[in-house]
């Protein structure tokens, strides 16, 4: 069972470790081929790609930010993260029909 966060954003990775989040692998970008039973991602998935982590039996934890329009489209920094309140949430998505 692996552990991966899926950003391409410096201060993600760095607000991660401050929070003490411990992965085996941060990665840019996700082929869902990867997941395995039993694999846990977070990350800000669009949702057909969190669907697929669930459906490949993985559990998806979603990186998520309470962010205010006028930071929209900006790299953030750890701190600008938590004063977002950034923080890692369980979902579970599936595709209908």
């Amino acid at each position: 069972m692996s552990l991966y966060f899926v950003t391409r954003h410096p201060g993600a990775r760095d607000w991660a470790g401050e929070e003490g989040i411990t992965v085996d692998q941060v990665l840019e970008h996700l082929d869902p081929a990867i997941i395995q039973p039993g694999d846990t991602l977070i990350g800000s998935l669009p949702v057909n790609l969190a669907a697929t982590v669930c459906a490949r039996g993985g559990r998806y934890l979603h990186l998520s930010l309470d962010l205010p329009p006028a930071l929209r489209g900006q790299e953030l920094s750890a701190e600008q993260m938590r004063a977002c309140g950034a923080r890692v949430e369980e979902y579970q998505v599936r595709r209908m029909g």
